[in-house]
């Protein structure tokens, strides 16, 4: 067995010195950049606060040594870093909490901190080393005493300055890594995995959820010591994002990593990631043989309509039925158990009572199985019967689709699977399916089938233990039969991962949302079928915005928009062209498009063509009417006019059959001769009666959407724009950002917290601080509590002050009459001191001087962590009159250059404010950075929970941020990018 890493022994222990333990850890250590350190054997246990996780950096498993020697004292600084780690004094314990992960090839562990009760299983796992392995681990042939006080080191408590996580298989530990602070910002780190588990990406997992913890507890850079011989470990390193200084000391490489990777790093994370949930759920999805338990005689039991399903459907593997029995279903054999079945089905389908589930996926899970289709309802409001699920579950290492689903589907010619119990059959196709409701995805399927479309995969995720769309979304982005993703969630379990996930899938497919809970009987009726918590639409919303997800709002607008996408070309803008044969069909299709917010095409060339081609009383300007006498064949030729237009993004053409002729009739051929003609523009036909909503008229080798209502045709385009647009803009980039102090601004929370252990609304001293820390623009405050106090603040100002009072209970100021502006002489301070005193009463606990700021454009800038999200980044219109405006957008952290701009732009107000016709013109740039910087906040200070910049003032140079409200709560924030699975 070789090992993957190895804690070096120290030269003294070499030579004798300093006894046993000595190995473990050098005494004196060269940085590898010219700067000698030494340190005590063992630190002081190091009390943490946590703090917010921004993802590192990650070594991929090879064989050969790398052990953590290095380090340098590092100082509190200003940096310029994207998601730079606080400096941590004060707060938390070593132990992670139990999760489960997915390995390279697809197989899942359970990672964990180690406890007492693993001392067994680590010292197993140490003592199959070979006496090369052990040399490899250790550099050297410690005594067997000196490495069980070693590896009892890792199983006891022992504070926060050492983290050690086991990778569990069952009960089994297959893989150690631990860390072990030798500064409080910088840590040793070492792995071992066992040698049959080798290549399968063990120590990359461990490391990851290593960099976690460490960057929850303050820890800004690992060390290690890398074999000279080992170039693979080195390429690795350079390879995975992490930023890393490496120098050649005799027959090894001093390596020193930081903790601040950010997106390249999140990037390689999501790679490998993408790389194992693909492997995972290949058992889920192609599975090789089937077995449906509970798979009864009666036609109208659940099993039975399973069973039936799958063996009509054409599956082309093995499929075995478990009932009491034991009888033939529907041509099968059936067996009594799954432990009678001569070899473990890849994938169990269950049909028995919720009570039965937990005895059954045990059972599943000791023969051999390795994913679950819970069908079953009822579990979850059962909390013993779902917690035995998901002990089996973990046990066992299983993937777990449900419980309380319609199962699901693989069209794939290669596995036609339909482990569902619908009624119709399973149309196949191009669409990705997860949808969190049974019944909805019936109704899909049937919308779908009946509109000519067709599904790829469908997977019904029903109360969502474990497979969501995250992990679907992962598995459409390497399918090549999946063309579009379709998504039905009432709840977003990890927003943030979601958030990226979706960002990614978009650049290549498109992604469309059937939006759910919108209003508050809805999100009750949420909570009643699905045990989901529903998510606050305004904030969906926002995210859908934030990754070019196209959000619709019922089944016919979801069929609609999934036809024009697979039908049709993207537009290359929002302008569009209206051509029908009855003006008034063309007016109310105008006045759709603008209620869609698309714009309408000018085309002055265009309308001299028409003119000479139709007759004298049509009308050839936009939207343009040929009036209904019109032959067919010139109907197609004005077409064709009208899309050679390069001012013409997307044609809608409105038609009537009449006695005459049907210009419909026209447009198959005008479209096919234009797309022969290199003419790549998306064109929606409607037919007013027809009785689909949408169907498909075929025309040439494409086909074009015919939509029965004008406004639903509409609607669908400007979907389709919008996902167009975004994908047009460049992505942006979370920016790094100058004059960031993150050591100061987690000392400041931390004091704050240690007075107000249980949060607080902040001074506003304290605000300035941590805004100031963030290189955010605050308008200089002076708290005073006295009389005297203000009149020596206002002498060494200078100048014209605000006076607000500092008062309990108050937060809005202004709102209560506790701001006086333009104070400028003694004796209106003293005015307005008695006037503030005697209008606040007891309540009235001093002023709070500033200096008045150049007066401009108000606006609030906000920040709201919500409990499912994460901190949401809120930009409107400010003043006391924020809440009547009501004029805002929002985004989730962390927030880009481009999500910033977009902000500004989706105000209703933009034009007016930001536009060219503006009646002022104001310092965007300085808006924007503002936005990073609130956004950077929230994301580095997680205790942030609400925050309120009111008002921003902005002129044409710069900005100003008078007044601001912070709250702080105890929080730790997870790591959103970690490898874990559900359950």
């Amino acid at each position: 067995m070789r090992c993957w890493s190895a804690l070096r022994p120290c030269r003294t222990a070499q030579r004798g010195g300093r006894g046993d333990r000595c190995w473990l850890r050098p005494w004196r250590l060269h940085t590898g950049i010219g700067v000698l350190a030494e340190y005590p054997h063992r630190l002081p246990s190091t009390a943490v606060r946590p703090s917010p996780v921004t993802p590192a950096a990650v070594l991929e498993e090879r064989t050969g040594p790398i052990v953590a020697t290095e380090v340098e004292r590092a100082s509190p600084e200003r940096t310029r870093v994207r998601g730079a780690g606080p400096v941590s004094t004060a707060g938390s314990g070593a132990n992670e909490q139990a999760v489960r992960a997915v390995l390279a090839d697809g197989s899942v562990v359970t990672v964990r901190s180690l406890e007492p009760g693993d001392l067994v299983e680590l010292e197993h796992l140490h003592g199959a080393l070979s006496a090369e392995d052990r040399y490899l681990r250790f550099f050297g042939a410690p005594s067997d005493t000196s490495i069980n006080k070693f590896l009892r080191g890792l199983v006891e408590p022992s504070g926060a300055h050492v983290v050690a996580l086991g990778a569990f298989e069952g009960t089994h530990l297959i893989g150690v890594g631990h860390y072990e602070l030798v500064l409080p910002e910088v840590a040793e780190v070492a792995f071992v995995v066992e040698h049959a588990r080798h290549a399968r990406g063990v120590a990359t997992l461990l490391l990851e959820h290593l960099v976690a913890a460490a960057r929850q507890r303050g820890v800004r850079t690992f060390v290690a010591e890398v074999l000279a011989e080992n170039s693979a470990m080195l390429q690795v390193l350079r390879d995975s994002g992490l930023p890393h200084e490496a120098h050649l000391d005799g027959s090894s490489y001093q390596v020193k990593a930081a903790l601040d990777a950010g997106e390249p790093y999140q990037a390689k994370v999501g790679d490998r990631e993408r790389i194992a949930d693909v492997a995972s759920l290949r058992r889920v999805l192609s599975p090789a043989s089937v077995a449906v338990i509970g798979a009864a005689h009666r036609p109208s039991s659940v099993g039975n309509a399973v069973l039936h399903n799958i063996v009509h459907g054409g599956y082309g593997g093995t499929v075995h039925a478990v009932n009491r029995s034991g009888s033939v279903v529907h041509g099968v054999s059936a067996v009594r158990s799954v432990a009678d079945i001569p070899e473990p089905p890849d994938l169990a389908v269950l049909c028995v009572p919720a009570e039965s589930v937990p005895a059954v996926a045990e059972e599943c899970g000791r023969c051999g199985v390795r994913a679950l289709v819970v069908v079953t309802s009822g579990i979850t409001g059962l909390p013993d019967v779902a917690n035995g699920l998901l002990a089996a579950v973990r046990r066992w290492g299983m993937r777990l689709v449900g419980p309380n689903c319609l199962g699901l589907v693989n069209s794939d010619p290669q596995v036609r699977l339909d482990a569902t119990f619908t009624a119709a059959g399973i149309p196949a196709g191009s669409v990705g399916v997860v949808t969190q409701s049974g019944g909805v995805g019936i109704a899909l399927l049937e919308r779908l089938g009946s509109a000519g479309l067709g599904v790829s995969t469908l997977v019904s995720a029903g109360d969502k233990y474990d497979v969501s769309g995250n992990d679907m979304l992962l598995w459409w982005e390497r399918d090549e039969r999946t063309r579009i993703g379709v998504l039905y969630l009432e709840s977003f379990g990890n927003p943030r991962k979601f958030s990226w996930l979706a960002r990614r899938f978009g650049r290549s497919k498109p992604l469309v949302v059937l939006r759910s809970g919108s209003s508050p009987i809805a999100q009750r009726a949420v909570l009643s079928h699905t045990a989901a918590t529903a998510t606050p639409s305004s904030t969906r919303d926002a995210l859908l915005r934030q990754t070019g997800a196209i959000g619709v709002d019922d089944l016919e607008e979801l069929v609609a928009v999934v036809g024009l996408l697979s039908w049709q070309p993207l537009p290359a803008g929002p302008r569009v062209a209206v051509v029908s044969n009855a003006g008034g069909l063309g007016v109310l299709a105008a006045d759709a498009c603008a209620r869609a917010g698309l714009k309408f095409a000018e085309f002055p060339q265009v309308q001299r063509e028409l003119a000479d081609l139709l007759p004298g009383q049509a009308s050839a300007r936009n939207p343009v009417d040929t009036t209904a006498t019109l032959d067919a064949a010139t109907f197609g030729a004005a077409l064709e006019i009208v899309l050679r237009d390069p001012a013409v993004h997307a044609l809608v053409v409105p038609v009537l059959r009449t006695a005459i002729s049907d210009p419909g009739d026209a447009v198959a051929g005008a479209v096919t001769r234009a797309r022969a003609a290199g003419c790549d523009k998306p064109v929606l036909v409607v037919r007013p009666g027809q009785q689909e909503s949408v169907r498909p008229l075929l025309a040439g080798t494409s086909q074009v959407p015919v939509f029965a209502d004008s406004a639903l045709a509409a609607r669908t385009l400007a979907d389709v724009v919008g996902y167009a647009t975004w994908l047009a803009r460049p992505s942006g980039a979370v920016p790094d950002l100058g004059g960031i102090d993150v050591a100061a601004a987690r000392a400041a929370v931390v004091a704050a917290l240690d007075r107000s252990p249980g949060g607080r609304w902040l001074e506003a001293e304290e605000v300035q601080g941590l805004l100031t820390s963030f290189g955010l623009s605050v308008v200089p405050t002076t708290l005073c509590r006295t009389e005297a106090e203000a009149l020596a603040a206002f002498r060494e100002l200078g100048g014209s002050v605000a006076l607000k009072v500092r008062a309990d209970g108050v937060l809005h100021k202004a709102r209560a009459g506790g701001v006086l502006l333009g104070v400028s002489t003694v004796a209106q301070l003293r005015a307005g001191w008695e006037r503030l005193r005697e209008g606040f009463g007891a309540r009235f606990g001093g002023v709070v001087l500033q200096p008045m700021v150049e007066p401009g454009r108000e606006f609030l800038v906000g920040v709201l962590s919500e409990p499912s999200f994460g901190p949401v980044i809120v930009f409107g219109m400010g003043g006391t009159d924020t809440d009547l405006i009501a004029d805002r957008s929002r985004r989730l952290v962390p927030l880009t250059t481009r999500d910033a701009r977009e902000m500004l732009d989706e105000l209703r107000a933009a034009p007016g404010l930001f536009g060219p016709d503006a009646d002022r013109a104001l310092d965007t740039g300085a808006v924007v950075d503002v936005l990073l910087r609130t956004a950077r906040l929230a994301e580095l200070v997680p205790e942030v929970v609400e925050a309120d910049l009111n008002p921003v003032i902005v002129t044409g140079s710069g900005v100003r941020i008078p007044d601001a409200r912070i709250r702080l709560e105890p929080r730790v924030l997870g790591d959103p990018f970690l490898r874990e699975l559900g359950g």
